[in-house]
C-alpha cells in the first residue's frame, strides 16, 4: 500500500493501463506517473510552438480553389487556434496582409467550433497577379481576388462539412476599395466665374460614381459603422436604401418628387439624404425639408 494511498480506484486504473496511459519505470523503485498528452491541454493554456507541416496548407488551398494560384498561404488551422486563445466570441479580427484570405478561413472555421459571431477585417494592397502565374490563367486578376473566392468557397466548404453547426454561421462580407471622394471640387473664385457661365457649372457629384459610391461616402460622412445591413426598395419609382431599418434612408435619383420625399418622411428615418440635382428647383429642396419638418422633425436631412 502507498504511503499516501492509492490515486486511481482499481477500475479506473485497470482502464487507464488498457488505454497505455500509464509510464512506469526502470524498477519498482519508481513512481509511475499518469501519461498527459499535448492535446489534452490545448484548450486550457497556449503553447509557445505550433507545429505544422506548411505541405498542408498550400495543399488544402490548391484543392479548395482548383490549382496552386497561391505560393505559401497561411495556415489556416494553425490562425484557428490562435484566434480560439486570443479573442472572445465577439471579437473583430483584423488582419493588415490579407494574402489569400486565410485569417477570414480561421475566423469562420472558430464560429463553427465554439457558436461565436467573430467578424473579421481583412486589409490587402492592389496587387496584381503575374500574367504568367497559375492565378492569372484562372482569371484572377489580383490577390484580393483570389482572397474573396477563398472566403466564398470556404464558407461553402464549412457549411458542407459542419452541416449540423454550421446553421448559425454568417459567411457575408462586403469588398471595398480606398478611393478618392465622390464629390467633385467644386470651388471657384469670383474672378473664375462670370454671370454667363453660371448654368455650366458641374454638379456636386464627379459622374463617375454610383449609387453605391455615394452611400457609402455618406455612410463614411455620418459615422455610421459599414457593416450596417442594407436593403434595397423601390419607392415612387426609385432606388432607395434603407440602412439598419431607418438608421438612413438614402435615394441618389436624378428626380426627387414629392410623392417619394412624403413617402420617405413617414418611414421616420434618423437621417435622409438626396443628391441636390435630384430636385427640380432650390424651391423643391426646401419644400422637402419642410415636409420632413412637419412629418418626421427628428429626421437629420441632407442633400449632396
Amino acid at each position: 500500500m502507498p504511503e499516501h494511498g492509492w490515486r486511481y480506484a482499481p477500475e479506473q486504473m485497470d482502464a487507464l493501463l488498457a488505454e497505455g496511459r500509464i509510464r512506469f519505470g526502470a524498477d519498482e523503485s519508481t513512481r509511475p506517473t499518469y501519461k498527459r498528452y499535448l492535446a489534452d491541454a490545448e484548450d486550457e493554456i497556449p503553447y509557445s510552438v505550433f507545429y505544422l507541416d506548411g505541405r498542408g496548407a498550400s495543399g488544402r488551398l490548391k484543392s479548395l480553389l482548383g490549382g496552386a494560384v497561391f505560393e505559401n498561404p497561411k495556415d489556416e488551422q494553425v490562425l484557428r487556434k490562435i484566434i480560439e486563445f486570443g479573442t472572445d466570441k465577439n471579437d473583430i479580427v483584423l488582419d493588415f496582409f490579407a494574402g489569400s484570405g486565410t485569417t477570414a478561413h480561421a475566423v469562420m472555421l472558430q464560429n463553427v467550433k465554439d457558436g461565436g459571431s467573430r467578424q473579421f477585417i481583412l486589409v490587402q494592397l492592389d496587387e496584381t497577379t503575374n500574367p504568367k502565374s497559375e492565378a492569372a490563367k484562372q482569371g484572377y486578376s489580383s490577390v484580393a481576388a483570389i482572397a474573396r473566392e477563398r472566403v466564398r468557397r470556404a464558407a461553402a466548404q464549412i457549411r458542407k462539412e459542419s452541416a449540423s453547426n454550421a446553421q448559425r454561421l454568417d459567411s457575408g462580407f462586403r469588398t471595398l476599395r480606398i478611393d478618392t471622394s465622390s464629390m467633385a471640387d467644386v470651388l471657384r473664385s469670383p474672378d473664375d466665374t462670370d454671370q454667363l457661365a453660371l448654368n455650366q457649372l458641374e454638379g456636386s457629384v464627379k459622374g463617375d460614381r454610383s449609387s453605391e459610391d455615394l452611400l457609402f461616402q455618406v455612410l463614411l460622412d455620418w459615422g455610421l459603422e459599414l457593416t450596417m445591413a442594407i436593403t434595397v426598395e423601390l419607392i415612387d419609382g426609385r432606388e432607395v436604401f434603407i440602412i439598419e431599418e431607418g438608421a438612413l434612408i438614402a435615394c441618389f435619383d436624378s428626380e426627387v418628387t414629392p410623392e417619394l420625399v412624403h413617402a420617405i418622411a413617414r418611414l421616420r428615418p434618423l437621417r435622409a439624404v438626396f443628391r441636390d440635382p435630384g430636385f427640380a428647383s432650390d424651391d423643391a429642396r426646401i419644400n422637402a425639408e419642410q415636409v420632413f419638418r412637419e412629418v418626421s422633425p427628428a429626421t437629420d436631412v441632407k442633400a449632396i
